[in-house]
């Protein structure tokens, strides 16, 4: 009787103690830098939106966030960094549309958003907007454009930032939804592409107010509709998509969610989703993510995933009809 007792209570107690080590350790976090994957170039949109979460974060933490930028393959390069990671909190990602729907744009994905990562947050959008070349575009609205294009079948070219990108996705989406014909003309950045359409070799785009910003306001492109599902500050009497066309469910934006590896502890994911959201309604948070032409958003883990499966359903029917391949 003696040793079961003595048995159980050494069982008890060392459960107790596992518990107690386990609980201080995840109490504990941070105690190192974190990591921050950025699976795109440096200087790009979703690069520019780290830095500014990431040093945000970083206060909030007390400790170093250092982004690591591991562009390829459309993000997939970086996801698989991701998901090779130990899941203890210490590397994170943020990732954009583009990695929620990789699996529909190639044939082979190593990875599953839905499985493979701990959502944490949905952090903000970068609208898009639809711009032309008026010297060589006759059209004043999205009204205007739709006709055009009605008219003058596969005649007008819309440049992107490549095949699979989000200024691609939601071109082929306007066409999708209108019955109209442009033809892609894909480059290797937004740069390139709106510099061609500011030339005049391509007519139409669908980019951020980051690259077409300045040539909008300067007056050598006009901005025609948004995509988001409300009017932009900065634009208040341009449309949205949604009216332009008399479709109130017509939405489509550049997405980014923040992410840690599949099986991190429920505390620390916790604990990551709560000074995210807490960051994302700091106000000069906010105007450095404005300034790059995003807005910040903030969710719970679960409307993260809600508002991806939702994505990945829209934009697969998109892919299919299309007939979109990644490069």
């Amino acid at each position: 009787m003696l040793r079961r007792f003595l048995g159980s209570f050494m069982v008890a107690a060392l459960a107790v103690a596992l518990s107690s080590t386990a609980s201080a350790a995840e109490e504990a976090f941070p105690s190192k830098p974190i990591r921050l994957i950025v699976p795109f170039p440096a200087g790009g949109p979703t690069d520019l939106a780290a830095r500014a979460i990431g040093q945000g974060l970083s206060s909030s933490l007390g400790t170093p966030v250092m982004v690591d930028n591991r562009p390829g393959g459309n993000g997939i390069i970086g996801a698989m960094a991701l998901k090779s990671a130990p899941a203890d909190g210490y590397t994170l990602m943020i990732s954009s549309l583009g990695i929620a729907i990789n699996s529909y744009l190639f044939d082979q994905v190593p990875y599953d958003i839905n499985k493979d990562f701990d959502p944490l947050s949905l952090v903000l959008t970068v609208p898009m907007v639809v711009v032309v070349n008026p010297s060589v575009l006759p059209v004043d609205n999205l009204a205007d454009l739709v006709t055009y294009l009605k008219e003058h079948p596969t005649t007008v070219n819309y440049g992107s930032a490549g095949s699979g990108g989000s200024s691609h996705l939601i071109a082929e989406y306007f066409k999708y939804r209108t019955g109209t014909a442009i033809t892609h003309i894909p480059y290797k950045g937004s740069a390139p592409a709106i510099i061609d359409l500011v030339g005049g070799q391509v007519q139409v785009m669908f980019d951020t107010l980051t690259t077409s910003g300045p040539f909008i306001n300067a007056g050598k492109l006009r901005l025609l509709a948004v995509t988001t599902a409300q009017r932009l500050p900065q634009y208040p009497d341009v449309p949205t998509m949604g009216e332009a066309l008399g479709a109130d469910d017509f939405e489509a934006s550049s997405w980014y969610g923040m992410y840690a590896p599949a099986g991190t502890p429920k505390p620390i994911v916790e604990q990551l989703s709560q000074r995210i959201n807490e960051l994302l309604k700091q106000p000069e948070v906010i105007a450095r993510l404005n300034e790059i032409g995003a807005l910040a958003l903030g969710s719970s883990p679960e409307e993260l995933v809600r508002y991806q499966l939702a994505e990945q359903d829209k934009w697969r029917k998109v892919i299919k009809a299309a007939g979109i391949k990644g490069d």
